[in-house]
C-alpha cells in the first residue's frame, strides 16, 4: 500500500504543474487522501468486512468530497485533480496512470446487480464535469472532455466531447494528438484548438453553400456574356452572412 502511495505522489508531480513538494502533495491533496483511504477500504470489502469499508469509504467522502465504492477496482497512479464532487460506482474499473478532474461521474444506469458502473482503461483522461454512464469501456489513452455525457464506449486513443458524447473523428484525433504531446500533459481532456464535431459539420456546411453560391453566381455571369438571358428565377438566392450563422452555430452547440 504504501509503494503505490509512493508512486500516487510521483505521479502528482508529472500531471500538476502546481505540486511543489512532496509534502505539500501529501496533506493537501485531497485526491490522494481519497485513493489511499479507498486503497483501505477496498482490502476491508474483498474480506468481506463490507461494513467497515462502507465506513471508511464514508468518512473519505466526508473529508476530501470523492465518493469512492469500496468495491471499485482502482489500478496505479490514479490521478483526481481537485476532485470534489467525483462519485466512482462499486463495478467501475479503472486502470493504470488515469486522470480525473473534478465533478466527474463514474456511474450506473440499472438498479439490477452486476456489472453495471464504467471500465477505463490504462491512461484515460476525464474532463471535468464529465458523465461516463453504465457498463461501457473507455479504451486506452482516450479522453472524454469536460462536460461531455458518455452512455456508449469510447475507443482506444479516441476523443469523445458533447451530451451525448460524439467521437472526433481518428485522423483530426491523431493531429490533435500529436499538438498535445508537443504542448505537454492536456488538462482537462481538452486542447486548444478542439471544436465540437456537431458544430464542424455544421460549419462544413455553411462553407459548402457560400461556395455553391459563388458557383451559380459565376455560371450565371458565362451564361450572360455569351448573350444567354438567365431568368430571374435561375439567379442566386439571397445573400447571407455565414460568419453571423457560424457564431449562432457555435452559441447554440
Amino acid at each position: 500500500m504504501f509503494s503505490h502511495l509512493r508512486e500516487d505522489v510521483s505521479s502528482v508531480f508529472e500531471r500538476d504543474p502546481a505540486a511543489r513538494n512532496s509534502w505539500e502533495v501529501l496533506t493537501c491533496y485531497p485526491g490522494l487522501h481519497a485513493v489511499f483511504m479507498h486503497r483501505l477500504a477496498h482490502w476491508l470489502w474483498t474480506r468481506r468486512l463490507r461494513w467497515v469499508g462502507r465506513f471508511i469509504s464514508h468518512l473519505a467522502r466526508f473529508l476530501t468530497g470523492i465518493e469512492i465504492h469500496p468495491g471499485a477496482t482502482i489500478g496505479r497512479r490514479l490521478f483526481i485533480d481537485h476532485g470534489m464532487g467525483v462519485v466512482i460506482g462499486e463495478t467501475a474499473v479503472i486502470g493504470d496512470d488515469v486522470t480525473l478532474y473534478h465533478s466527474v461521474t463514474l456511474g450506473g444506469t440499472s438498479w439490477n446487480k452486476g456489472k453495471r458502473h464504467p471500465t477505463l482503461e490504462d491512461g484515460v483522461v476525464i474532463g471535468a464535469g464529465a458523465k461516463v454512464l453504465g457498463p461501457v469501456t473507455v479504451g486506452a489513452n482516450a479522453k472524454v472532455g469536460s462536460n461531455a455525457v458518455v452512455v456508449k464506449s469510447v475507443p482506444s486513443g479516441m476523443t469523445a466531447v458533447g451530451n451525448p458524447a460524439r467521437i472526433i473523428d481518428g485522423e483530426q484525433a491523431q493531429r490533435r494528438e500529436q499538438k498535445a504531446g508537443q504542448m505537454g500533459f492536456s488538462a482537462y481532456a481538452l486542447s486548444a484548438n478542439q471544436d465540437d464535431p456537431l458544430a464542424k459539420a455544421i460549419h462544413g456546411l455553411l462553407d459548402h453553400a457560400v461556395d455553391t453560391d459563388r458557383r451559380i453566381e459565376a455560371l450565371i455571369k458565362r451564361l450572360e456574356s455569351t448573350g444567354v438571358s438567365v431568368a430571374d428565377e435561375l439567379a442566386t438566392a439571397d445573400q447571407f452572412d455565414p460568419k453571423y450563422l457560424s457564431k449562432i452555430v457555435d452559441y447554440s452547440i
